[in-house]
Parts: structure tokens; sequence; C-alpha cells
């Protein structure tokens, strides 16, 4: 994983998506049809793996590959980044699929498992992740939906986070303030946004990136949910996010921003964390991802649950995938599920995702001599592993959600920016979504 927040500029993601869309077959086929499997030791064969991964992560993850082919010499895995950045890889699936030059596995930020699972090039696991020493049940939920398209399971949890509230204790101390805790309400949030902030010396209580992003749109989500409102229907097939919940959530963040002036608001969406690093913003919603960075940077900071609603902590998961295709081989296929089951197993994944700054993917993984070094050297990052239980929704695994996502980070730009009203603005966000919805 890259050391940045993660969500994909909508305009990359979109045009990618749309080739995808176009060599779709429409369908992941019937869930658990047919289980994948077990490898022949005797027969060679060959994987391809696009890991998406900078330098440092793939070469761990390389390193776990060559000990896998030690173990299983008829297995060679072919491993490289797949593309120079990871968004780069959905430019490449999709090219691949159209030419038929696609890797056996890859790595896939969540928002695109809908248009992936309904390629038609993707693996049926349904059948194997049940059995139970795959330990399926023991990985967070969100992550495993996010892993299942139209009920097919067509790959493994390859990374789990969440948002949480990161604090600069020292900006806190300056201002006399109690530091946040993790039954802190919105409105407590709001008060120390207020009193943290210091115009003269260009300093803000908290942060929002306006640049129409799924930045902007999944940190919205929680306020939505904890407000007991939804994203869609119960059927998913019209947006529900302009109730009365949504219009609370975002009329929230306009006072924040214009009555009290206390938001920093991030039209490029990259500045917000380095103003945190250097104590020109007293609290930001991020996640696990910028432990490593706070720590580079010698912060002193600290991190709690998100704000709450009547006692609701609900937050949000973005967990990425390693996404597994067929070929038709059935030697390769499962080649295929034995090393990725293999790799998000506790005892790799002790040395892939603790090891390299990431969540574990099961609890049963805290108790390791690994988990353990994690916490000390990332102090936080037990807090976000606990406040994955607050992670009750993910996000829809709908075809259209990267339009709907457009339509509401444009909904919350204009808001925050001064544009528009929060209803109004939702309001059109949603027929814009009802039309991606419907295809």
């Amino acid at each position: 994983m890259f050391r940045t927040p993660r969500p994909l500029g909508v305009a990359v993601l979109a045009i990618a998506l749309a080739t995808l869309a176009a060599c779709s077959s429409g369908s992941t086929g019937s869930a658990g049809d047919t289980a994948v499997g077990a490898l022949d030791p005797d027969a060679d064969v060959t994987i391809t793996w696009w890991t998406g991964q900078n330098a440092e992560a793939a070469e761990l993850l390389s390193s776990l590959a060559r000990e896998y082919e030690a173990d299983h010499p008829n297995v060679t895995i072919e491993d490289s980044s797949g593309a120079s950045t990871t968004e780069g890889l959905l430019t490449k699936l999709s090219s691949g699929f159209a030419s038929d030059s696609y890797p056996d596995i890859s790595y896939a930020y969540g928002s695109w498992a809908t248009e992936l699972g309904r390629s038609g090039k993707t693996l049926d696991i349904t059948s194997n992740v049940a059995e139970p020493a795959v330990e399926w049940e023991a990985m967070p939920s969100s992550a495993t939906a996010t892993a299942t398209v139209d009920g097919v399971v067509m790959g493994f949890p390859a990374l789990v986070d969440n948002l949480g509230l990161i604090y600069n204790k020292d900006l806190f101390d300056a201002a006399g303030l109690d530091y946040p805790t993790s039954d802190w309400t919105w409105d407590q949030f709001r008060a120390a946004a207020k009193a943290l902030t210091d115009v003269e010396n260009n300093i803000f209580g908290t942060a929002y990136p306006v640049n129409g992003s799924e930045d902007t749109t999944w940190r919205f989500w929680p306020q939505l949910w904890q407000n007991g409102g939804a994203i869609l229907n119960e059927d998913q097939t019209e947006a529900t996010f302009n109730s009365q919940a949504g219009v609370d959530a975002l009329e929230f963040w306009r006072q924040m921003t214009h009555d009290d002036g206390s938001v920093y608001l991030d039209q490029n969406g990259e500045r917000y964390g380095p103003l945190f690093y250097n104590g020109a913003i007293g609290m930001m919603i991020s996640g696990p991802w910028v432990l490593y960075d706070l720590k580079q940077q010698d912060v002193n900071y600290g991190v709690a649950y998100l704000p709450g609603t009547n006692g609701d902590h609900q937050t949000i998961s973005g967990p990425d995938l390693w996404v597994l295709y067929d070929h038709n081989d059935a030697q390769r296929a499962a080649a295929t599920y034995d090393f990725i089951s293999w790799l998000t197993a506790p005892e790799q994944d002790v040395r892939w995702n603790i090891a390299y700054g990431n969540l574990p993917l099961r609890a049963s993984e805290t108790e390791s001599p690994e988990y353990k070094k994690y916490v000390k050297t990332y102090p936080g990052g037990g807090d976000f592993f606990a406040n994955l239980d607050n992670a009750v929704q993910p996000r829809p695994t709908v075809a259209g959600y990267v339009g709907l996502s457009r339509a509401v980070g444009t909904a919350i730009d204009e808001v925050l920016l001064g544009d528009a009203d929060p209803q109004e603005a939702l309001d059109k966000a949603a027929a814009q979504a009802d039309i991606e919805l419907a295809g």
C-alpha cells in the first residue's frame, strides 16, 4: 500500500471502469457453483501477480512469494507492481481484459469491486472460503462483504482500515483543552475545533478535502449512518442519502466551515495531512495508513474513535482486495487460490500487513509478537484495530457507485464552498445517483 490516502481520483476511475463495463459479461455467475480444485504438486504452473505496491512493500511481498515457491517447487509466481501506481492497475486491467492479458491475481481498491466482479473474468471461490480452515468469518465483515459481488466471492481481503480521529496533542495542550476520547460527541468535536482555530497564526481546528473524490464522499457516510440514514434504499436501486439524516450531517459541516471558520478546506485533497504534521491543523479524520508518516514526522499525536451520535460511533472501512482471475485452467486456478489463501493466513499476515504497518486481518493475530511490536511502534494502531468493530456497514458494492460518489462529492464541495444549500445539493446528487444506478 502507498503511504497516502487511497481513494482514487474520480476522473481516472470513471474512465477505467467504463472500459471494464464495455468488456464485461455483466455477470459473475452463480455463487458457489463449483469449488476451485486442489493444487497438483506434480504439474508445473506459472501465475502472475500484480501487487500494486511501492518498492518497499513489493520487496516484502516478493520475499513471501519466494518462500511459497520453495515449499511448492512446481509453482512459479511472476510478481510485479503491475503499474507505477495502484491507481494505474485499474487502467491496465481494463486493457488486459480486452486483450486477454490480465494477471491471475491483482491488488484492487474496494471501490473497484463491483466492476471487477461483473467483468466475467474473476475466479469464483465462494465454496472454498466456506471451509473452516480459511477462517473467513474471522475477518472483518466489511472486508469480506467487499470481496463478494452478487453473492460470489472473487478474492480475499488484502488490507483493512477505517476512519478515526487523530489529534495533535501539542495544539490541545497550548489551547488548554482536554484530549478527545472515544466517547466524544460531534458537538464536543465542533467545540474543540473552534477553540483550536487561530486565524492570525493560520491554525485550523480540523480539515475537509473538497476535491470531489471518494476521499470527500466516504468521510460523509459515517455521520449519515450515525444519524440513522442510509446511502441506498433496501433493494439498492435508489439513493436515500438526501434524507434528513444526510442533510443534518452536511449542515453540521457547513456550520463548522462558515459559522465557526474552523475547517480548512483542502481543494487539492493532499495538503491537510502535511499541514497536520506541521501543527497547522488540530484534528483530522483519517486512518491507520498515516501512522507511518506521523512517526517519521515525530508528531505528538493521539487517536480516538470518530465522534458519535447518541452513543453510535460508526465508522467506515475502505478494505482493499486480492482479486483472483479465471483463465479456464484448473491447475492455474488451484495455484492462484492456494497461494493467496496461504498469504492471507494468520501466519503470513503477521509478516506482511503487521510487519509493514497495516492492521491485521484477524483478531487472533493480536496475540502475536509482531502485533505487540506494531502497537508499540505505531501508537494508535491498537485503537484503529479496535475501531473495526464500529465498521458495521460497507460501502455499497453496486454498479454505479463511482458515479454516485462523484455526485455526492460534488454536492459536499458546493455546500462547504458556499455555493449551495445542503438539501438542494443532496437532492441534485440523489437524482444523478439514480441515473448512475440505473446503468
